[in-house]
């Protein structure tokens, strides 16, 4: 099985690569993670944000396959324990070769996304800042695949 982001945005702090790189790094071979950054849409005082949010879901739907499992990082999608993401890593493992997290830019994901998406996760009820987005999402997919795997990385 294979993991990917796809994330609205681009020139991260080296924290954000650091962080995101550590866990990548530590997902085996079986079920590889890999992240593509949409480059995002410009924002002005002028700027239409509806607008620009919906060129950045263009951007992403043209990057997604057909046969991509999509799970749409979304304020009010359902929330995940690390026990469930764990549940449901291994349900995908079996059935989806290729399974797709998008993160919207600071605006949020288009309606056409949302529509696209065969589910809608929120990572939590906190505000978070957008880059530490990717790093606490490779996180908890390094956290679920060790718990599918009893590494004792872990701990309950």
């Amino acid at each position: 099985m294979k993991l990917k982001i796809l994330a609205v945005g681009q020139k991260m702090p080296s924290w954000v690569a650091t962080g995101y790189q550590e866990y990548a790094k530590r997902m085996p071979r079986e079920c590889s993670l890999e992240m593509v950054e949409i480059p995002p849409g410009k924002r002005t005082r002028q700027s239409n944000l509806v607008k620009t949010v919906e060129l950045e879901g263009k951007k992403i739907l043209s990057v997604l396959k057909a046969s991509d499992y999509v799970v749409a990082l979304e304020v009010k999608g359902k929330e995940w324990s690390t026990e469930g993401l764990a549940k449901k890593l291994s349900a995908w493992q079996g059935v989806n070769s290729s399974i797709v997290f998008i993160i919207g830019g600071p605006d949020g994901l288009s309606e056409d996304c949302l529509k696209r998406s065969n589910e809608q996760w929120c990572l939590s009820q906190l505000t978070f800042p957008h880059p530490l987005v990717r790093v606490v999402l490779a996180e908890q997919l390094y956290r679920g695949w060790s718990l599918m795997n009893n590494h004792p990385y872990h701990r309950e």
